[in-house]
């Protein structure tokens, strides 16, 4: 048993011991944001997620193996597409990019409201009497949804940053956008699965994640 923990705390990203808190913050997480994407396509008459089971709350139907493993193992990672028909909408392109980016949103917006409960414990003294894994739990919900936020908006496909952009760009640059898609790709997992992560995506993250929370900050003092 002991072997096995030490062999799992050596690939994981986080400390064994705040697993619980990570995995219930995925499922969270990555619920939302799915059920945000086909929400916001239902409302703009894509009724595909829908038909498909993917406009609900339920994790099973969102969850992505491989990318819920690699937030494990990596810190990033991300759950199952939701299928959109853009023959649905009336204005595809403006549809597209608000049912794309309604995704990172619904974790940003996860994040603020766990800032804002993590503030009130702190600035109210409730810290001290709240458990301790209270204040672990709610730290790391607000990082891994920050990171899903930021993460997500990177114009890399198959984020949904690229598909923001396909959709701001005209329809001859996303012709031959689409032309290198599959290059794109490949230069995504090159930079996930190396370290080039730690000089590429992991200081943007975190520079745009401490730009959010200390805004956040600055908002809930103003109330508080």
């Amino acid at each position: 048993m002991d072997q096995l923990i030490n062999f799992l705390s050596g690939i994981l990203k986080y400390p064994i011991e705040y697993l619980p808190f990570v995995v219930i913050t995925l499922l969270i997480a990555f619920t939302v944001h799915e059920f945000a994407h086909a929400y916001t396509a239902y409302k703009f008459g894509d009724p595909t997620a829908k038909d498909q089971g993917r406009l609900t709350l339920n994790p099973i139907q969102h969850l992505d193996p491989f990318g819920t493993i690699l937030i494990l193992i990596a810190g990033f990672g991300w759950a199952r597409p939701v299928p959109v028909d853009r023959r649905h909408f009336k204005n595809p392109r403006a549809a597209g990019i608000l049912v794309s980016i309604m995704g990172p949103l619904s974790n940003l917006l996860l994040a603020f409201i766990g800032y804002g409960v993590f503030y009130f414990l702190i600035s109210s003294g409730s810290w001290t009497n709240a458990s301790s894994f209270i204040m672990d739990f709610l730290n790391i919900f607000i990082q891994l949804n920050m990171m899903l936020f930021v993460f997500n908006l990177i114009p890399l496909p198959p984020l949904d940053g690229y598909r923001i952009v396909e959709d701001l760009v005209s329809p001859t640059i996303r012709a031959k956008m689409t032309q290198f898609e599959q290059y794109s790709i490949l230069v995504f997992l090159i930079i996930i699965v190396t370290p080039l992560d730690e000089y590429t995506i992991f200081p943007l993250m975190q520079k745009v994640s401490n730009f959010f929370l200390s805004s956040f900050q600055t908002i809930f003092s103003m109330f508080m």
